[in-house]
């Protein structure tokens, strides 16, 4: 089996393949303060909960991460436990994907991946909005090139951000209202927030389908992905799909491309 992990800066999402095949999946906190052993009993409890054998069928190991601690203490975990080393998403892995901008080493690992999968999967040009601790927009083309993007706040850094710095506003649930009318407090922060990162969406996805095919590119095709993107999608005009555990396939993509 294959153990994908992905390392955002407020979760990292884990996944197991069977062939091309996700057979479970996970999301959990990321700490930095976690040493190898601790992210070893981590990913032990959670496979063994499954009746998989961490240490029996693990069989290759493929990481994306923007937290370079964490990136550190997974490739000990890997090294330790398993025997081999992982496959890194950096500069230098081979991902098939040519990186068409102004300092190629600045694209976030996690950005590329979601274009390789959703390259692979739907062809191109396409983007990928992801909705993680920053709303990401990753712009590539039909040939395989990643060429940019857009980068937003991200829709729980300004729920958060709004419920500390106002006094009377209290945290809620990230959910569709029932009616852009909020008939209390809660209800209408959900409104603003649901409709108004929708409206973010759908904003920017225009802006960037516009600028490509002035390029002489065809219209895009726009792909979802994300922890906190399901409230928000089913309220976007601009979206086509939604796949939760885009990242996921990415990783095992190139995995295969760097291990024939």
């Amino acid at each position: 089996m294959l153990l994908a992990v992905d390392v955002g800066n407020s979760t990292t999402v884990i996944g197991v393949y069977e062939g091309t095949e996700l057979v479970e999946h996970w999301r959990v906190s990321t700490e930095s303060g976690r040493t190898a052993d601790e992210l070893a009993l981590v990913f032990q409890g959670l496979m063994a909960f499954q009746n998989l054998s961490f240490s029996r069928n693990v069989h290759g190991v493929v990481l994306s991460s923007v937290v370079p601690i964490v990136t550190e203490r997974l490739v000990e975990m890997t090294r330790k436990y398993f025997l081999f080393p992982p496959i890194v998403v950096r500069p230098g892995t081979r991902t098939g994907f040519a990186i068409n901008m102004d300092n190629p080493r600045e694209v976030g690992a996690d950005r590329l991946v979601n274009a390789i999968a959703a390259h692979d999967r739907y062809g191109g040009p396409g983007v990928v909005v992801d909705f993680g601790t920053s709303t990401n927009f990753d712009v590539y083309t039909a040939k395989g090139e990643f060429i940019g993007g857009a980068i937003a706040p991200g829709v729980m850094m300004s729920m958060e951000a709004l419920s500390a710095r106002g006094a009377q506003l209290p945290k809620f649930e990230l959910r569709s209202p029932r009616s852009a009318v909020g008939r209390n407090t809660i209800e209408a922060m959900q409104s603003g927030a649901v409709y108004g990162f929708a409206g973010q969406v759908d904003r920017i996805v225009t802006e960037i389908a516009a600028s490509l095919v002035d390029a002489g590119h065809a219209s895009p095709t726009v792909v979802a992905t994300g922890g906190l993107a399901s409230a928000i999608v089913e309220e976007c005009r601009t979206i086509d799909h939604y796949e939760p555990w885009l990242t996921l396939d990415g990783l095992r993509l190139i995995w295969e491309r760097n291990t024939g």
